[in-house]
């Protein structure tokens, strides 16, 4: 399973007039975890688009815990917890400042070839940079 954490400032302008995350902030920073998780294992989506291949969104689930609130440091633990195959399953938990869970979250994702907008297989350097997180001692 690969796992990967990154922080975000709640921003005035992501709040409702109560000072709490808007609820549709919650796929930006979906998207703020997958992008640093994919650049932590050495590979960006820019590299992905370049060789050929886009990820739109296919489902989108959220499950709101509490509220995230303005000017908090808020925690994004993004995880991937099988090998992805054409399609690709991300899984979001949220944390405030106080390390207590505010919301959970998932994506799937599917990759598309940019020429054709048909599925493909994953890129195989972003599979082979995978790899290490799914091996499975005997």
């Amino acid at each position: 399973m690969f796992t990967k954490e990154h922080q975000i400032r709640v921003r005035y302008a992501e709040t409702d007039q109560m000072g709490y995350v808007y609820y549709g902030n919650y796929a930006t920073y979906y998207e703020v975890g997958r992008v640093e998780a994919l650049r932590s294992v050495g590979y960006s989506y820019r590299e992905m688009e370049e060789s050929g291949v886009m990820m739109p969104v296919l489902e989108n689930h959220s499950r709101y815990l509490l509220p995230g609130r303005y000017d908090e440091n808020l925690t994004i633990k993004t995880s991937i917890r099988e090998m992805p195959g054409v399609r690709i399953r991300f899984h979001y938990e949220i944390f405030n400042e106080s390390k207590v869970l505010i919301h959970e979250g998932e994506t799937l994702l599917t990759f598309l070839k940019t020429t054709s907008h048909r599925p493909c297989r994953p890129p195989a350097r972003f599979m082979e940079l995978l790899q290490p997180y799914f091996k499975t001692e005997v």
